[in-house]
Order: C-alpha cells, then sequence, then structure tokens
C-alpha cells in the first residue's frame, strides 16, 4: 500500500513562489497550496513507502532554497 502524506512547510520571507515552483517538480506531491499564516504551504505526496517519504524530505524538499523547516504528517488509514 502507498504511503501517504501531508507535508507542511515553513519557508524564508520572499521564497514561497519558488519554493511552490520547486514543490511541484517532485514526483508524488500531487498537490501543493500556499496559504497565509504557518505554515506557508500546504502539499500532498503519495509515495511507494515510508522510506521513499523519507527521502524525498530530506533530500529534495530539504534541499529547496528558501524551506526553512517541514513538518510531515503521514495519513493513517482508518
Amino acid at each position: 500500500m502507498a504511503t501517504k502524506a501531508y507535508i507542511l512547510i515553513k519557508v524564508k520571507a520572499g521564497k514561497t513562489k519558488d519554493v511552490v515552483k520547486a514543490l511541484k517538480t517532485i514526483g508524488g506531491i500531487h498537490q501543493v497550496h500556499p496559504c497565509f499564516g504557518q505554515p506557508d504551504i500546504f502539499s500532498f505526496i503519495e509515495v511507494n513507502d515510508e522510506k521513499a517519504l523519507s527521502d524525498v524530505v530530506i533530500s529534495k524538499i530539504h534541499t529547496i532554497d528558501g524551506v526553512e523547516e517541514t513538518d510531515t504528517h503521514i495519513v493513517a488509514e482508518a
């Protein structure tokens, strides 16, 4: 079963548009929504497993210029 998660992203001032653009190029990310308030961006991802999720967050999202912090919430299947 695929791993689904919401990734909440805090961004440096003035970098939101650039971060949104970069997030949209990452495989598995299905939704990216910049918002007013904290966090700055809500995104939704679906990947093969938790290792793939960790790889995307650490290797791809955290390396985007302007990303300060992420908060990942794995969806619990009911």
